[in-house]
């Protein structure tokens, strides 16, 4: 239920974003930041969130940063103005970095390596594209039909109950807190995030490039603090043994690729094609995704963990990306039809692939993991997804103004295809539970 909440929530605001920008009077480059303040600070703060799950125990974790999501949920919907909405999109990102590691870690060492995890990382999977899916069609439905506040507002209901779901478990099995968390190497982590995404968006067409060079610069001296700081933190954000491991070196490498095209930027370029460029309304824009959505779905949770009985990794990861790069290059073509069909045709192939992508790469990331590694695990997993999905909405938003989204939609078709041969660096050892 968290997992699809937060990822709920990277969505949630796709199909809202022309309504809350008339209304709120938001600039282009304001609008995506209504998009990216949210996927700014889930990236900038997953390595510290997956480190509290680590030194607090993922159930408490999970139970309190749910709470306060829901909180900053309710200040977005209220939000009188952009500037607000944006920071209660940005205070939801932080939260949610906390309780999705937090999930993924309860799942990691519930389930040990094996067919049983492969199985649950399916199902987690799933989970995260159901609640894609499903916050594109909450979205259309209530911005048409009740306010683009809605979408933010329908998360009180949801977090009290999933917040009661996790105090009890916390009761049963919570964990004695066993360590501390890097707070100065989090900080910096997120200012390089922040820095870098402000610096590529300020090269949109009418944007300052002063603004683009001065937050590029800090951008670097601030990554090359991280790199310092972290090699003298006690107990580092990530810890180094993990960079020595192959598949999740190659797997997270993939995941960022891949998260700049399906995080969040293939929704966010299809909702402005159907509503503003063909006119089609919020709630037809939001049930129109449901067959990209559900494809993603049946085949990541049961399509690719059967492949994976059978095939590598690697092997399953970049077929599931060339089909993706097919599907991209298709709906860039497609974009002139008027016919909803037909503009909607190709994102099929693209949900074919996503869905082989996915659960492969989640399962290399965690390979070869030990327990007190968990955390930091699926922290770099999920850093790697929402930091590309950042940066990769960020720099894509600046193609439209040169190329139409025709632009963005082929360069969406290159970038998968580059994380389709990083996954064949993954080992070819790295296979689903037939092979172990």
């Amino acid at each position: 239920m968290t997992q699809v909440l937060v990822v709920l929530d990277a969505s949630v605001m796709n199909v809202a974003l022309p309504s809350a920008r008339a209304q709120l009077g938001l600039s282009e480059v304001g609008t995506s930041w209504v998009a990216l303040a949210y996927t700014v600070g889930f990236a900038g703060a997953l390595l510290a969130g997956a480190r509290l799950a680590d030194a607090f125990g993922a159930e408490r974790v999970l139970a309190w940063s749910v709470v306060v999501f829901t909180m900053a949920s309710v200040g977005g919907g209220l939000a009188p103005d952009g500037s607000v909405l944006i920071a209660a999109r940005a205070v939801q990102g932080v939260c949610a970095a906390a309780a999705s590691p937090a999930t993924f870690t309860l799942l990691t060492v519930t389930f040990p390596e094996g067919p049983s995890r492969i199985r649950a990382v399916a199902i987690w999977t799933g989970a995260s594209l159901a609640g894609g899916g499903a916050g594109n069609v909450l979205s259309g439905l209530l911005t048409e039909y009740v306010s683009w506040r809605a979408v933010l507002l329908i998360n009180l209901p949801i977090g009290i109950a999933i917040a009661v779901g996790a105090f009890a478990l916390n009761r049963k099995r919570g964990t004695t807190p066993r360590g501390c968390v890097d707070l100065l190497g989090a900080v910096l982590v997120t200012g390089v995030f922040t820095a870098a995404a402000v610096a590529v968006s300020s090269l949109e067409p009418g944007g300052d490039p002063r603004t683009a060079v001065i937050a590029g610069t800090v951008a670097l001296v601030l990554l090359l603090a991280l790199l310092g700081q972290q090699r003298s933190a006690r107990v580092p954000l990530v810890p180094w043994r993990l960079w020595r491991n192959r598949a999740v070196v190659a797997g997270n490498g993939a995941t960022l690729l891949a998260g700049a095209c399906f995080q969040v930027a293939i929704w966010y370029f299809l909702t402005f094609t159907l509503q503003r460029d063909h006119s089609y309304s919020a709630a037809v824009t939001g049930i129109a995704f449901l067959p990209l959505t559900v494809t993603m779905l049946a085949v990541s949770a049961w399509g690719a963990p059967r492949l994976l009985r059978r095939f590598s990794v690697r092997a399953v990861a970049a077929s599931g990306a060339l089909v993706a790069a097919a599907g991209f290059a298709a709906q860039a073509a497609a974009l002139g039809s008027g016919d909803l069909a037909v503009l909607l045709a190709p994102s099929l192939l693209i949900g074919i692939g996503g869905g082989l992508l996915n659960t492969p790469l989640a399962t290399a990331v965690t390979s070869g993991v030990e327990r007190a590694d968990a955390g930091a695990a699926s922290g770099l997993m999920n850093t790697s997804k929402q930091f590309g999905g950042a940066i990769g909405l960020a720099a894509l938003t600046v193609l439209p103004a040169a190329g139409g989204y025709h632009a963005a939609f082929i360069a969406m078709s290159v970038l998968i295809t580059a994380a389709g041969s990083a996954s064949l660096l993954i080992s070819g050892r790295t296979r689903g539970p037939a092979s172990r």
